[in-house]
């Protein structure tokens, strides 16, 4: 973990932390893990690049909240709605909206509102709307081409 902190159960990833990340199975651990440091009901914004393993660490929490099917980026459709046995995960992908507004006239705020946890990549025209929102960013690492670096921002 960044700057030599552990996670523990009330510090998982402090703002300005850095975890490393090698390989699929570590990213959707963490998705997992990370599910208990967010709050019912919160919103998870994850920024990165196209492959920097948001979508991993979207399919660990969907997995931990008991989804058994396939999960993967809402590109096309910008939003979905998982249904859990541990509550709705919202999966919102922001990338080809070109207003908020697209997403608000789509029903977003019911839809957090009705969601466990709604997580939004690509979603910084929603910063501002969100200020308690769980900010994390993922990046590939140039040595190694397996390990991702997350960071959070806020």
């Amino acid at each position: 973990m960044g700057k030599s902190q552990k996670p523990g159960r009330d510090n998982f990833l402090l703002p300005g932390q850095s975890a490393l990340l090698r390989g699929l199975e570590q990213q959707q651990a963490f998705g997992a893990a990370l599910l208990d440091h967010l709050p019912v009901g919160g919103v998870l914004f994850l920024e990165g690049e196209l492959g920097s393993g948001k979508t991993s660490l979207t399919q660990g929490m969907a997995r931990r909240l008991g989804f058994t099917g396939t999960v993967s980026s809402p590109t096309y459709a910008l939003m979905q709605p998982y249904p859990t046995p541990g509550g709705q995960l919202l999966h919102v992908d922001a990338y080809r909206v070109q207003h908020p507004g697209e997403l608000y006239d789509m029903g977003l705020e019911d839809l957090i509102e009705g969601s466990r946890l709604s997580v939004i990549e690509w979603g910084q025209a929603l910063y501002g709307d969100y200020p308690q929102a769980t900010l994390l960013r993922l990046e590939h690492v140039p040595e190694d081409e397996d390990v991702r670096r997350v960071t959070r921002l806020r």
